[in-house]
């Protein structure tokens, strides 16, 4: 069994009404620095007493949320601060999709479990998609680990709960729908990984999620994805330029990278390439560099360096992007002791916690230094495609939210031990409870959080 070892040396050992048809179908199936949290989480809770998961309190906080906020934009881009908060202001919902590092002060904060796991670290409703796998087929995971770590299993529960009944919540749904389909993903998460705790162990590395095209919004994705091919991608982010193609002017979204920039990021593509398997690197070292461009990602990541790289293989019909993401230290890092195993090099950390959650990951999926930081490589807009939580329907809602609890069940018993995780909630009704608690009640502290930020106003360059 695993033991987290605490920032502060201490050590701790590791050992609502819900929509009837789909629980029936479950249950078969640099400024002034903002003080930073140092003191360590709270002691594991055993089984009995799981219903101490359920605590939140605010006054516990020694910390400025919105200074945490600050703090990890520091190293970042300042022109791209503004993006980030425009992202974040938009909903409490956005807030919450660039607030991971406020939730991981604040889980360090409650009571936890004390089973280890790798974790996705921003696990939520809009970090699932699609991409395509290895042998060409489309394949629906999560698909953001920027975040991983090896820390409690639960932190992801918690922050994917949350993230149903926010993103419910945006959607206009009222409470009980918002609830019903957090505990549908609640019921699919602890009955599927009692699941796994009976399976041969290559079973569960191997295990497919059959759902998907039953799921109408996971369907709609797939096929969504089946259309975004890289030459859509051609057309969408280049145009006709001298010798042959060469990304849009779009700022500051989007901006062409030339001169030492270029090159520094061309050169990367040379360290990269040891990371990729052996097979993959022949394929790769036939595609050569057109062109670079920066270009501004997601809500957590905006601010963050992040390249594409136009490449071609067999000619211009040929096209392949690559992104290169710079990777920086996980929110969690500063309450949890990295594992004696955990890479040194954050894009490789990122790159090992992916593949091991994943059934399958992008067949390029490496990692680089760039003027000395860490990044992520991967392929972009390949076969890609997401859910838009904020435009389904609550039927729509509670089948995504079977998903998710499919997805990060799967994941959790994939890098950890299922045995481990089903023995802690054998009882599951009251870990559901304390989940279920901890998530409304936190979503509620996110929404206050949200309106604290818009009245403290956009953020000066």
């Amino acid at each position: 069994m695993d033991r987290l070892t605490l920032s502060s040396s201490h050590e701790v050992r590791t050992e609502a009404p819900v929509c009837r048809k789909l629980l029936c179908i479950v249950s078969k199936k640099k400024t002034d620095k903002p003080k930073v949290p140092t003191t360590p989480i709270l002691p594991a809770v055993a089984p009995p007493s799981a219903k101490l998961l359920a605590r939140w309190d605010p006054s516990l906080r020694t910390y400025d949320p919105l200074a945490l906020l600050a703090r990890a934009m520091e190293g970042r881009v300042p022109a791209l601060a503004s993006v980030k908060y425009e992202r974040m202001a938009a909903s409490s919902f956005g807030f919450f999709r660039g607030a991971a590092p406020i939730m991981a002060a604040d889980l360090a904060l409650t009571p936890h479990s004390g089973i280890v796991n790798q974790i996705c670290g921003d696990a939520h409703v809009q970090n699932l998609g699609a991409y395509a796998g290895p042998d060409g087929r489309l394949i629906f995971d999560i698909n953001d680990f920027d975040e991983t770590i090896r820390a409690p299993f639960e932190w992801d529960v918690k922050r994917m709960t949350t993230s149903i009944l926010l993103a419910g919540r945006q959607a206009c749904f009222k409470h009980t729908g918002c609830a019903s389909a957090a505990s549908i993903f609640l019921a699919t998460y602890c009955n599927l990984m009692r699941e796994f705790s009976r399976m041969p162990v290559l079973e569960v590395a191997r295990y497919q999620v059959h759902r998907l095209a039953a799921s109408a919004p996971i369907s709609r994705a797939l096929r969504k994805a089946k259309r975004q091919t890289p030459d859509l991608t051609v057309e969408s982010l280049t145009e006709p330029g001298k010798p042959g193609r060469i990304f849009k002017s779009q700022p500051p979204l989007l901006r062409r990278v030339t001169g030492t920039e270029r090159a520094e990021v061309l050169a990367s593509l040379d360290t990269y390439l040891p990371s990729l398997l052996p097979e993959r690197r022949h394929f790769f070292a036939q595609y050569r560099p057109v062109d670079v461009a920066f270009k501004v990602v997601g809500t957590g990541s905006v601010g963050l360096r992040d390249y594409c790289v136009y490449m071609e293989g067999n000619g211009p019909g040929d096209p392949l992007f690559l992104q290169v993401k710079e990777e920086v230290p996980s929110c969690y890092t500063p309450y949890v002791t990295p594992s004696p195993s955990q890479a040194a090099h954050e894009g490789q950390r990122v790159v090992e916690g992916q593949r091991a959650m994943q059934l399958q990951s992008d067949p390029l999926l490496g990692w680089t230094t760039c003027d000395g930081r860490s990044y992520l490589v991967r392929q972009l807009h390949d076969h890609k495609a997401t859910v838009d939580v904020t435009r389904l329907s609550l039927e729509g809602l509670i089948q995504y939210a079977l998903v998710c609890g499919e997805m990060l069940a799967r994941g959790h018993a994939r890098s950890g031990n299922a045995r481990d995780l089903a023995a802690y909630f054998a009882k599951a009704k009251p870990f559901k409870k304390a989940m279920l608690t901890y998530a409304l009640a936190y979503a509620d502290q996110t929404e206050k959080d949200w309106k604290a930020m818009l009245k403290a106003g956009k953020p000066k360059a």
